[in-house]
Order: C-alpha cells, then sequence, then structure tokens
C-alpha cells in the first residue's frame, strides 16, 4: 500500500500548487545564482517534508494502538471508506461547520511566523518555510493522513507520509521556476482527477481489510509487517 502514497501526493500535486502555489513562488531564494537556487529549495522541500514525517508519526502511532488492539481489518475498512466519503462530499457541506475554529488561533500563528519568514533568505527561514507550509490545513493532507493510519506502524505512517510528499515534489519545484507552465484548463482536469484517484485507493484499503486472499492487494492474513507465526520450537 506503501505506493499509492506516491501515487496520491503526484496527483494531488495539482491541487497543492492552487493551494501553496503563491507560496513557492514567493520563495526568497537567489534568482542569479542557479545551483544556490537549487539548494534553496530542496531546503524548502526538506521542511515540508520533515512536517509530513512528524504528522506521519503521530498518526502511525495511533495507528499502531489500533493493531495492537487487534482492530487493523476494521480499521482498514473504516479508513477506506472515510477516504471516499471526504472526496465524495462537497466542499460547501463541511464548510457549513466551522471544524477548524479550535484551532484557528494556532492556524494563524503559524501563517503569521510564515509570512515573517520571507524576509529572510537564509537557507534557516527557507526549512522553516517549508516546515510551516507542511503543518497548513490542507485536504489531501488529512486523506493522505488516513493511510498513515492504516499503516499499523510509526515508521511505516512516517514513511507513507513521506512517500505522499516526494510525490508532491516534482510540481512543486516546477512552479518555483515556471508558475505559467501548466495551463488552468490542464489543472482543472487533474483537479476533477484527484477525487477519482483517492476513491481508488480508498477501496484498495477496503479491500484490504477485507482480507480477500488476493496477493498484494487483499491478503489473508493482515499482519502484513509482522510474522503470522512466531519461530518457537
Amino acid at each position: 500500500m506503501l505506493y499509492s502514497a506516491f501515487i496520491f501526493g503526484l496527483i494531488s500535486s495539482l491541487h497543492c500548487i492552487g493551494m501553496c502555489g503563491p507560496i513557492a513562488m514567493m520563495l526568497p531564494v537567489d534568482r542569479q545564482n542557479e545551483a544556490k537556487k537549487v539548494t534553496q529549495i530542496i531546503t524548502y522541500h526538506l521542511g515540508r517534508l520533515t512536517a509530513y514525517a512528524t504528522i506521519g508519526l503521530i498518526f502511525g502511532l495511533l495507528g499502531r494502538g489500533f493493531f495492537l488492539a487487534g482492530l487493523q481489518q476494521k480499521m482498514s475498512i473504516f479508513i477506506g471508506l472515510a477516504m471516499i466519503v471526504v472526496v465524495l462530499i462537497p466542499e460547501k457541506a463541511f464548510s457549513k461547520y466551522n471544524f477548524s475554529k479550535p484551532v484557528y488561533k494556532i492556524i494563524s500563528r503559524v501563517k503569521s511566523s510564515l509570512g515573517n519568514q520571507f524576509k529572510d533568505r537564509s537557507y534557516k527561514s527557507l526549512f522553516t518555510i517549508g516546515l510551516l507550509n507542511g503543518f497548513l490545513p490542507c485536504g489531501m493532507v488529512y486523506v493522505a493522513l488516513f493511510g498513515a493510519i492504516a499503516m499499523q506502524s510509526a515508521s511505516l505512517g512516517v514513511l507513507y507520509m513521506l512517500l505522499f510528499g516526494l510525490g508532491t515534489v516534482p510540481l512543486m519545484t516546477v512552479v518555483v521556476y515556471v508558475n505559467s507552465l501548466i495551463k488552468l484548463p490542464f489543472r482543472n482536469k487533474i483537479q476533477k482527477a484527484i477525487p477519482y484517484v483517492a476513491v481508488i485507493i480508498g477501496v484498495l484499503f477496503i479491500l484490504r481489510g477485507l482480507g480477500l486472499g488476493i496477493p498484494y492487494i487483499s491478503p489473508s492474513n493482515m499482519s502484513l509487517f509482522v510474522q503470522s507465526t512466531p519461530n518457537c520450537h
């Protein structure tokens, strides 16, 4: 299931361009020194990946708790259904409820800190921009987090979110260089494809939870990351 993280990141990066593209376009990178610019962009991405790895660790630990409680199959089915529901319900339906109100002040501080970092061209500032960018609310990240929970361990939760983040790197890098390269009609087509990709990934998690005995897709044994039988004699 780890491969789905990179694919989802790659596809959803068109959504990232719309949401976080302006941040990438405004990065305080050196426009004259190409080599330095490359290292600065890499530093920005490392900040984002660090943020994704951190939340992957947290949600991976949560998934590990469900795994130890013997709920991994039910959780995998629930997560698959949740992924599908999140992408199928129109955003307007969610906008009626202010889910972010409890953390609104925290989000505001993150945005404020993010804005202050653009005044500095240091590598520390670029890393911080990426880090804060990674912690900003994003629907695609929320969907990816469902996958991190289903990974059943903290390390795999981190890896899942890292692969998701790596999937977003290519297009987010392109934006820094040529923000007009990806035309609006093409972006709109990709945006329409994102829900289908999320639904497919959701279905894969449901099949995984059902344990239908399909190799690599729905193994009959849900203990995918530990030995099914102990080496005891």
